[in-house]
């Protein structure tokens, strides 16, 4: 079957978009349009110039005998800049204030357009790391790392509280929280990694670290590596950061309760992106 040059195109971008990061040979698409060689080359010229336009991605050849083509999500400046302001507004309503000074979020991590855009902005700064795998812990962290590992064509690796008999054997280790001061405990199956891969650690809210800092400490049982850390909200005022390196889109500066007040800023995204 022939393929005019608009079903190819537009067969072609699907493809590509739903296959980030993954290197994918200009025969597999000759072979599948029928087409030669020189216009599948046009045609990922048209693509490329495009998605670099419209702030998509980038597409990336590789030459040779084993080359071909990589697409990777890139998120443009002033296409993020919108979105992470009409986040911090919507994250200072003073509707979401909960007793002690907790914020609601469940609506905005079960929101799938705010959630992948989140997604799109993470796996952007990341998008030519060398990460093989996304982690999170359980559970509200869960939407945002398979947003991130969607479009970094990675898996996601789901640490936990407690022991669950379908994970089988187990990694287990103790670590302080870092705001809260308790020892904790955090659990991960032996299968969830290869021995030394590199990981994207994803979570929704960062107070000192404590955390994050857990999940970093799992990895040396794993002896994997971080390649990156990357939170949706931080705190801002924190006597001890356990954590130096990372990426947020939000900063939580203050919560004034008696007068439900949030007072909420950009992240460090721009600066450290």
């Amino acid at each position: 079957m022939k393929f005019r040059r608009s079903e190819r195109l537009i067969d072609m971008t699907n493809y590509l978009l739903e296959h980030p990061r993954q290197l994918i040979p200009l025969t597999f698409f000759v072979d599948r349009y029928h087409s030669a060689k020189s216009s599948i080359s046009e045609d990922l010229t048209i693509i490329k110039q495009t998605f670099e336009k419209r702030g998509i991605g980038s597409l990336h050849t590789v030459h040779g005998a084993a080359g071909g083509v990589k697409y990777y999500v890139k998120v443009r400046k002033d296409e993020a800049k919108p979105f992470i302001e009409d986040l911090c507004a919507l994250i200072a309503s003073p509707e979401r204030l909960l007793p002690g000074g907790y914020l609601y979020m469940t609506d905005i991590l079960s929101d799938p357009s705010i959630v992948q855009k989140v997604g799109r902005l993470f796996a952007s700064a990341y998008a030519e790391a060398n990460i093989d795998v996304v982690m999170t812990v359980a559970t509200k962290g869960i939407p945002l790392a398979y947003a991130v590992a969607s479009q970094l064509n990675v898996p996601v690796v789901i640490v936990r509280r407690d022991n669950k008999v379908t994970e089988g054997s187990t990694v287990s280790i103790n670590y302080l929280s870092g705001s809260a001061k308790r020892i904790q405990t955090m659990v991960l199956s032996k299968r969830s990694m290869a021995e030394g891969s590199k990981v994207l650690i994803v979570d929704d809210f960062m107070k000192a670290g404590g955390t994050v800092n857990g999940m970093i400490s799992m990895l040396d049982e794993f002896k994997a590596e971080v390649a990156g850390i990357a939170v949706l909200v931080e705190s801002e005022n924190i006597e001890e950061r356990l954590v130096d390196e990372y990426l947020s889109l939000v900063r939580l500066s203050d919560v004034d309760v008696k007068e439900k007040r949030i007072n909420v800023g950009e992240g460090n995204f721009f600066t450290m992106n």
